[in-house]
């Protein structure tokens, strides 16, 4: 796989920060990512509100900024907001309308891809997903398992081993809306696997009726990574049941190695985790945030930033999740 052609300039930057709940956007804002019960901003198209508890780390919102200037508009049940490289786009689907879960699904990323490939930013990047009670149900009919079959069938045949970058997490509120986010460019990105992972789409039937439809990470341009929602997963098999500190090592030990794949592709990306690092970790039992974070504040370099959240994971035994967004410079 060749690097990352991409204008460096083309890479969209992205930080934590904590939103006043009185004031405007700033203007160069391509979408803010708001955690927790907070309601401010929520009248801006450009704003996602995402219903996960905030339990420690760094500031309460995720902003992507712009490299331009920033228009915003909708398409049916889309919204979205755009600048000359990058748009950022979120649609919410409320499941009992639309059929349940898997055909919700695939009535979403249906339209996603179609409104994707009729826009002047056909290129999926990275893909958020979170619903409520994501390991409800047995067997095949567990609710990750579902949004698996309809994200498939929505995505079609057409993004086989492109996929773009994804995290799919549980929330916990009782409200039945599949809510999604999305960044796309008009330039392609490089798809990332992890060599110490099976790739998601090749999961064995055991997994569910469909893989589940992502790449590990996605090389944006030539200094941003974005890296899936990862957890302690070697080859296909979940490792350590019931130990919380031995799932975070495995979980960083899977980091590192995206990492590394990373730079051997693209030498520009830093080498090591630091203050271009941005980290997500998405945490089963909020009461045991205190240990996370010792572990982490041990396992991480000083100047990475992060934020847990309190959430459930695509597979029931795992008990963190984490994702990074890698290499922050804008300039």
């Amino acid at each position: 796989m060749s690097a990352v052609t991409g204008s460096p300039a083309a890479a969209p930057s992205v930080d934590y920060a904590t939103l006043a709940p009185d004031s405007p956007l700033p203007p160069d804002v391509l979408a803010a990512v708001v955690f927790g019960g907070a309601d401010s901003h929520l009248a801006d198209p450009r704003c996602i509100r995402v219903r996960l508890p905030t339990i420690g780390g760094y500031g309460v919102a995720e902003l992507w900024r712009a490299s331009g200037p920033v228009r915003t508009g909708r398409d049916g049940p889309l919204r979205f907001a755009a600048d000359a490289e990058h748009l950022a786009g979120v649609i919410e689907l409320d499941e009992p309308r639309h059929g349940g879960l898997a055909a919700a699904a695939e009535q979403a990323y249906s339209a996603i891809r179609r409104f994707q490939t009729a826009s002047q930013y056909p290129h999926l990047l990275r893909i958020w997903n979170y619903f409520d009670r994501i390991n409800h149900g047995r067997a095949d009919e567990e609710r990750y398992k579902q949004f698996c079959v309809g994200r498939a069938a929505g995505l079609g045949p057409d993004c086989a081993e492109r996929y773009p970058a994804a995290t799919a997490i549980g929330r916990r509120d009782g409200t039945p809306t599949l809510q999604i986010y999305w960044l796309a460019s008009r330039t392609p990105g490089a798809p990332l696997e992890n060599p110490r992972q099976v790739s998601a789409y090749h999961y064995p039937r055991q997994y569910g009726p469909a893989a589940p439809s992502f790449s590990r990470a996605m090389l944006v341009s030539q200094r941003l990574l974005m890296i899936s929602g990862t957890a302690s997963i070697v080859g296909h098999a979940s490792r350590h049941p019931g130990s919380l500190a031995s799932q975070i090592d495995e979980t960083l030990a899977n980091l590192e190695s995206v990492l590394e794949r990373a730079t051997s592709v693209q030498p520009a990306i830093p080498a090591r985790w630091g203050e271009r690092s941005l980290l997500k970790v998405y945490l089963r039992d909020g009461a045991s945030a205190a240990r996370a974070e010792a572990q982490l504040a041990e396992r991480l370099p000083r100047g990475v930033r992060y934020m847990i959240l309190e959430a459930d994971i695509c597979r029931s035994e795992l008990l963190v999740e984490i994702d990074c967004v890698h290499g922050l410079s804008s300039g």
